[in-house]
Parts: C-alpha cells; structure tokens; sequence
C-alpha cells in the first residue's frame, strides 16, 4: 500500500519588503527579472535561515510583468517555513492555493472563498477601484447638478436673445506721421 504522506505544519510565518533595485542595477536590462528572482531566494533564504526557497506562482507573475527588462523595484511577500525547513514565499495579498487532497475532503467553502478573491496585479488595486467608484459617482452627482442649474438658467432668461448688431466697418486713417496736404 502507498505510504501517506504527513502534511507539513507551519513553523513559522513573516512578511518581508524585499528590495530589488540594487540587485537589478548590477545585470544588462535583459537579464533583470531572473536577477531579481534569484535576489528574492537568496533574501529569503538569508533571513528564513533555509536554502530549500520556493517562490508562488503570483510572485513570479508580478515579477515578470513588465517583462524581462523592467522588474519591479520592491516587493512584499509573505513567507512560511514548515518544519521540513521548506520556505514558501507568495506576494502579499495573494490567494492561498488549496491542495487536491483538502478539496477532497470537503473544503468547499474555502474553494469558494479562492474563487471570489480577485487577485490584484497590484497589491493597491481594490483600493485603486473603490477610488474610481467613489470618483465616478461624484461625477455623476455633478452632471446631475449642472443639468438642474442649466433648468434654472433657462426659467430665468428668455430662449431667445436680441441679434447681434452687424460689424461696423473699419475705416482706414492715413498713417499717423505722414504730412497732411495743404
């Protein structure tokens, strides 16, 4: 029979800003992407005391986003050790994944949860949204205002205006400094 295998339990959690300009600043631009993933192990790997780092799926999506030559400059992360020693590093914000064996067991209510949550390119993005939304709606309250004062402005002026009196023509004077003839 197959051995079942023990999950790991979580050892220990943090989160991290990890910066990456300076690492990215020492490679030709088109190698500056795999550069900063490598500096996102080995900082991890540094400060979470583990050489086995892996880094999710979102992270590496975030880092390669704006393709090889322009990673970003800073990134948050979480990471968690498990008592294996293994590091699992995921951009902060981001969707916890479930394991085929746990949707198995009947957390629906989870896979529902993962399906709702939005991943944000951006970790700000819901922030950036609700700050379109709110932006849309004032606009929309200023269009109705504008439209209720043009209503008043037409009540208290006629609709139509007295004509433009035509253009005088212009008369031409002769050059101020030329002598007048007797």
């Amino acid at each position: 029979m197959a051995k079942k295998e023990e999950s790991s339990k979580v050892v220990l959690e943090r989160t991290y800003v990890i910066p990456l300009r300076r690492e990215t600043l020492k490679v030709p631009p088109f190698k500056k992407a795999n550069k900063a993933a490598k500096a996102v192990r080995e900082f991890i790997s540094k400060h979470m005391k583990s050489e086995n780092v892996a880094i999710g799926r979102y992270l590496n999506l975030y880092i390669w986003r704006h393709g090889a030559k322009n990673p970003p400059h800073k990134v948050k992360v979480n990471t968690a050790k498990d008592d294996k020693g293994k590091v699992f590093v995921e951009l902060f914000g981001a969707p916890r994944e479930i394991k085929a064996e746990e949707k198995k067991k009947g957390a629906k209510k989870e896979e529902k949860i993962i399906k709702e949550a939005e991943f944000a390119e951006k970790p700000g993005e819901k922030l950036e949204k609700e700050i379109e939304e709110t932006k849309e709606e004032k606009a929309e309250e200023a269009k109705k205002i504008e439209k209720e004062e043009i209503k008043e402005l037409q009540k208290e002026h006629p609709k139509h205006h007295a004509p433009k009196a035509p253009p005088k023509p212009k008369l031409q004077e002769a050059h101020p400094t030329a002598p007048k003839s007797v």
